[in-house]
């Protein structure tokens, strides 16, 4: 019989509903779904948003060689778009064939072995924190190109934006896509608007120029391999544009029915905006003459003491619209709004990740659960803790963090497609050896040519890929991506070695034919400080409980305490054995440890449940002024084979602060007046005086020590 509660849960702090909203139940799962119109600018809000700095680090890097080196832009700008076709083209293939939502992960696990697939999962993970650190950092660069005064608060403002949205994602998946869409979608209208404005006025003949085209650039004396490494070095930074594409694979759960049809559209919708946006701007900042340098001071003519260069995007907005016009401010404040919000997106990847990660048993159980709100909020708040440590380290500075980014993204790139390779060549295999007839069928012939698609599509990709592995690794080690190499190993132990704990502990706990039920014995234990309602309800659940034996057991480190236990007990008529043992070094655990030891090698493998009186507070200062011996004791007791520790709450008044109940009357109270039994010592060889003592059992004469 399955009983199903539909009271409702209890009410949450009225913080945490302000912050976060009302919980959600788990039939509510379905309702969070996204369709295309709002995932796109959940899980592409980073792709479309790095076009705002990629052609903007594309530029910077070729002017480290002087202004003649700009030449190469179109060109390596080319060469970007081409990449970021094929990984279009190939994730397409990714999410039909892998739609659970692990996606490079599950691809490399199930195709090329378990250190490949932790070592994309680790890759994957740096790569979401370095993609929060990298987009509010931007999104910041621009607020203070159009805002200087705001410079001097960089690090706060850019903490402050995680924070914020840290906040907006555990209301929920729903909440965030509302909150979300609008900035992004008014981003891509007023970028494709300055983009064809830009366009018109050059055909027309009256081209934008920046306002930085009129500084010469001093640029170094390069060897020929020198050009050649700069030149690779911009096309390496200019790949940043594909960051993000990888999420939309990872996040197809999250996706409406039909998840694969849906997943797959926005991937395309994703790729084809981002391909027009960074053309678009790549081509206006070369009309334009933007110069954005990566030491300013490199700019003759410009004063880099007097602030910050402003960002490409507000240079062609100024010099297509006008400096301080409305289209100006709308354009710089969308871009912030998108380069901040692309942090968006690894809050989406990175948890879903996380609970992927965590069901496969190769990260903390507590990333698979979800919130009040059915997000992954563990994740979420792992992940903005790890983002404020690297933008404070860094200094929220854009031009250092670029140098740590995409690494990650392109190691997960590369073995995710060598892992489809692997998985289509399985798939020929298989269905080469299919009988003549079932080979005949027109569904084999279907799967055939999918495969061989797919084979074709994921062999470029994979060689494309690597290449640009290779490419980045060399342009960007030197300038600080020797950290992700060092994070994603260690990364990739911590997984494989978490996997092994679980293991190890499954493999310990399964049951097998050698367990038995039933042991000899059942005894109970009240501990005892001072006579008080929490002992007096504690032991009345003891009793009701119907124990073999019930005693209580009182650890006698003062003897003052002891004695006037004792006459409390005889003037209560307390309906149960009271013990004491002698603690001469002022322990608790130690002395009832022993007994409970002693006991079960007298009495056989005894079941002995341990009852320990708890206060419940409701203030967080209350819980210093009380010593929390109980909660010590039961972790010490927890470690004896055949101990079981039941803790008896006691509401303290305050307690209605969190359960809305004050104490109450315990149930056993009419029933205290019972005999009262005897007094036992354990650990004195002379007895109480006061009073003549009770009968003693013969099973309670084996209690002495």
């Amino acid at each position: 019989m399955t009983y199903e509660s539909r009271e409702p849960a209890e009410e949450p702090p009225l913080a945490k509903r302000l912050i976060l909203g009302e919980p959600l139940t788990s039939e509510a799962l379905d309702e969070q779904l996204l369709p295309k119109k709002r995932a796109l600018p959940i899980f592409a809000s980073d792709a479309l948003s790095s076009v705002a700095y990629a052609p903007q680090e594309l530029l910077m890097i070729l002017l480290v060689g002087g202004t003649a080196f700009l030449a190469f832009s179109p060109w390596v700008a080319a060469a970007v778009v081409v990449l970021l076709i094929v990984v279009v083209v190939s994730y397409r293939q990714l999410i039909k064939a892998y739609p659970s939502g692990g996606g490079d992960y599950e691809v490399a696990s199930k195709n090329l072995g378990e250190v490949p697939g932790v070592v994309v999962a680790a890759a994957l993970l740096v790569d979401y924190v370095l993609t929060v650190a990298v987009s509010v950092a931007s999104g910041v660069d621009n607020i203070i190109s159009a805002i200087p005064e705001l410079n001097p608060g960089r690090i706060e403002l850019a903490v402050g934006f995680v924070i914020l949205i840290v906040i907006v994602n555990l209301r929920g998946v729903r909440e965030a896509s509302f909150a979300f869409a609008i900035p992004t979608y008014v981003f891509i209208g007023s970028v494709a608007i300055m983009i064809v404005v830009g366009i018109a006025r050059t055909l027309l003949g009256d081209p934008p120029i920046a306002s930085s085209a009129e500084f010469e650039v001093q640029g170094e004396q390069l060897t020929q391999a020198a050009v050649i490494l700069l030149i690779l070095r911009a096309f390496s930074s200019g790949c940043s544009a594909l960051t993000g594409v990888e999420a939309v694979s990872n996040g197809v759960p999250a996706f409406r029915k039909p998840k694969i049809r849906n997943a797959q559209m926005t991937l395309v919708l994703m790729g084809g905006i981002a391909i027009l946006l960074f053309s678009g701007l790549t081509a206006i900042g070369l009309i334009s003459g933007v110069h954005y340098a990566e030491n300013p001071c490199n700019l003759i003519g410009f004063d880099c003491e007097a602030g910050p260069q402003p960002s490409l995007m507000a240079q062609i907005a100024a010099a297509t619209f006008g400096m301080g016009s409305i289209p100006f401010f709308i354009i710089q404040a969308a871009t912030a709004c998108v380069l901040l919000l692309a942090a968006n997106t690894a809050f989406n990847g990175f948890p879903l990740l996380g609970s992927v990660l965590a069901r496969d048993g190769y990260a903390p159980k507590a990333l698979n659960t979800r919130g009040d709100r059915l997000v992954y909020s563990n994740g979420m708040i792992i992940l903005g803790i790890a983002a404020i440590v690297v933008l404070i380290v860094y200094q929220a500075n854009l031009t250092t963090l670029i140098q740590l980014y995409i690494i990650g993204v392109f190691v997960s790139f590369s073995l995710g497609q060598i892992g489809m390779v692997r998985h289509w060549r399985r798939a020929l295999r298989n269905l080469a050896a299919l009988t003549p007839d079932a080979a005949a069928q027109a569904s084999a012939a279907y799967e055939r040519r999918s495969a061989r698609t797919g084979l074709v599509i994921n062999s470029l990709g994979a060689a494309l890929t690597v290449f640009v592995l290779l490419i980045v690794t060399v342009t960007k080690f030197t300038h600080g991506a020797w950290l992700v190499f060092i994070a994603i190993p260690i990364l990739a132990t911590l997984m494989i070695g978490v996997n092994r704990y679980y293991r190890d502990v499954e493999h310990e706990i399964q049951v097998d034919d050698a367990t038995h039920f039933g042991s000899e014995g059942d005894l109970a234990i009240v501990l005892v400080n001072r006579l008080q309602k929490p002992v007096i309800k504690a032991i009345d659940y003891a009793l009701a409980a119907k124990h073999e034996k019930a005693v209580a057991v009182h650890v006698a480190v003062s003897e003052a305490e002891s004695a006037e236990l004792q006459r409390q007990w005889q003037e209560h008529r307390i309906p149960m054995k009271l013990l004491i043992i002698e603690s001469p070094y002022r322990s608790y655990a130690s002395p009832v440890a022993k007994f409970i030891k002693k006991y079960r090698e007298e009495h056989g493998s005894s079941v002995v449940t341990v009852y320990l009186p708890q206060y419940i507070v409701g203030h967080w200062w209350e819980s210093i002024l009380h010593n929390r011996r109980s909660g010590r004791i039961a972790q010490q007791l927890m470690l004896i084979h055949g101990v079981s520790i039941t803790l008896v709450p006691w509401l303290l008044d305050s307690s209605e602060l969190i359960y809305g109940r004050r104490s109450r009357p315990l149930p056993g109270d009419e029933r205290a007046g019972r005999p009262a039994p005897e007094v036992h010592h354990i650990g004195r060889r002379v007895s109480r005086t006061e009073g003549p003592p009770a009968p003693v059992d013969p099973g309670a004469r084996s209690l002495e020590g």
